[in-house]
């Protein structure tokens, strides 16, 4: 019965000021409801903005110190299948990286210098396909000309100019495009040589592009970072320097050149290194990378990866089983990746176990007999990892490897390396080297004349070049 005296009230609500009144608050829940769900979560470039350089430091919008964490692509030409968004946001997301580097061959296989337009063309359109999705994923991305077999940087400087002044023109707008305008200059290009490019091209960017963050590598493999302190680049803001570093090659040495450089003033960014031997390949060795970290943490110093990709090679952050393109697991990532992964602090590092790996064998006290190295006891041998022709000169990189055979601990060695024809000094690491005319001896550091039986010397290694381009080893012995 009342329910029967009240409708006509009812109807009245409904159909006035109550109606709205309804519908207000209705909205209103709705609101809240759905607002909280279209909220993105921060990303690195929404965060931090447009990074510039302060001193010997890489700052965000802020001013505070900002350190890159990155991984690098393999060359484009190579492996463009993992240029991808998907792929991009699983090193965000999962491997804890805030960067990527496109790597841009300018020489090797289908180099953006020695290929074709239409090969060209597919290299602008994989840059561009990058730049997109980092910058969708919030990402910051180097524009990387990776120059290596050509050495010195003046050799492609024309090609070079006209690129980057097509970059600056592109990306002029975007804060999170970084260009890298010399990935590795080697082969005895000096820094006076590297100096005048970089003005060169640094000269046509800031024409276009006044704010972007600028790399300019160094001499021998963007390794001598003290050279270029001591007369770096004039006249222009935001401009860094690379070293370059593999941690099973380059150890205490290398990090006594950029404390130099840094005292002397000069900002640097590691856009690339690896755990492994400097050929890409051989023993990892994570002690030393860790050693490398800590340093770079401690400076402020950013770092980039080398490099996403299943080559069947020990910097490759996939494992050559994987075939996937993204959606990784921690299964999928070789030695390096999973290192990578535990250091950057990705969600990954979770899958991983706690388990550690012994280090090198290649010291070690050991309560053993000790001998000299010789043929007795020990095997030697010299591999050939890579060759070049750089000017007049030929260029060949050697990887020295010693194997101790016996039951007792090598308490010393001396290796001399005999070639067919004349041979001058381009680059050596991890050993004290003399050179004459048609061979080289090598005699260890302090921190690998011993080796513990059974064990190795994997880390020496030399680039020496010659004016015939058929040099070879022809015999390897202990002295």
């Amino acid at each position: 019965m009342n329910s029967v005296q009240n409708a006509p009230q009812c109807r009245k609500f409904l159909n006035g000021a109550g109606w709205k009144q309804i519908v207000t608050v209705f909205c209103m829940c709705m609101f809240f409801l759905v607002v909280p769900l279209q909220v993105s979560a921060a990303t690195p470039v929404s965060e931090h903005g447009r990074l510039s350089v302060k001193g010997t430091k890489l700052v965000d919008q802020k001013g505070k110190t900002f350190q890159i964490k990155g991984v690098s692509t393999h060359g484009l030409s190579w492996y463009p299948e993992y240029i991808s968004k998907k792929a991009f946001k699983d090193l965000r997301d999962k491997w804890g990286a805030n960067t990527v580097r496109l790597a841009m061959y300018t020489a090797e296989y289908n180099g953006y210098c020695t290929g074709g337009s239409a090969n060209r063309k597919n290299l602008k359109k994989q840059i561009d396909t990058g730049v997109k999705a980092a910058t969708d994923l919030g990402l910051y991305v180097i524009i990387d000309w990776h120059i290596l077999s050509d050495g010195n940087p003046n050799t492609y400087k024309k090609q070079s100019i006209a690129f980057f002044k097509e970059m600056a023109e592109k990306y002029k707008n975007h804060k999170n495009v970084i260009y890298e305008i010399c990935n590795e200059p080697n082969g005895g290009t000096s820094w006076k040589q590297i100096r005048s490019y970089a003005q060169a091209v640094i000269k046509e960017i800031r024409a276009i592009d006044k704010k972007a963050v600028i790399l300019v590598g160094t001499p021998t493999w963007s390794q001598d970072v003290d050279a270029a302190a001591k007369n770096p680049v004039k006249g222009y803001k935001n401009i860094m320097y690379t070293l370059h570093f593999y941690a099973n090659t380059h150890r205490e040495s290398y990090r006594e050149k950029a404390t130099e450089a840094i005292q002397a003033g000069l900002p640097l960014l590691v856009s690339e290194f690896g755990i492994c031997d400097a050929s890409g390949n051989g023993g990892v060795n994570e002690a030393e990378a860790n050693k490398w970290i800590s340093f770079l943490n401690k400076n402020g110093i950013g770092y980039v990866a080398w490099n996403l990709s299943n080559k069947n090679e020990s910097s490759a952050l996939l494992k050559s089983s994987c075939k996937k393109k993204s959606g990784w697991t921690a299964s999928d990532l070789s030695q390096s990746g999973q290192w990578l992964v535990k250091t950057f602090k990705g969600s990954l590092a979770k899958e991983l176990t706690s388990g550690k790996k012994p280090d090198s064998t290649a010291s070690g006290s050991g309560s053993a007999k000790s001998v000299k190295a010789s043929s007795k006891y020990c095997k030697v041998s010299v591999k050939e990892v890579n060759s070049w022709k750089s000017g007049n000169r030929y260029y060949t990189q050697y990887k020295l490897t010693i194997t101790n055979k016996s039951k007792y601990q090598i308490s010393n060695w001396k290796v001399r390396v005999n070639f067919k024809n004349a041979i001058k000094k381009s680059q050596q690491w991890n050993g004290n080297y003399s050179y004459k005319s048609k061979y080289l001896t090598v005699t260890p550091l302090s921190w690998n004349k011993r080796i513990t039986p059974k064990g190795k010397v994997t880390e020496v290694g030399f680039i020496v070049s010659s004016a015939n381009g058929k040099n070879k080893v022809t015999s390897v012995k202990f002295l």
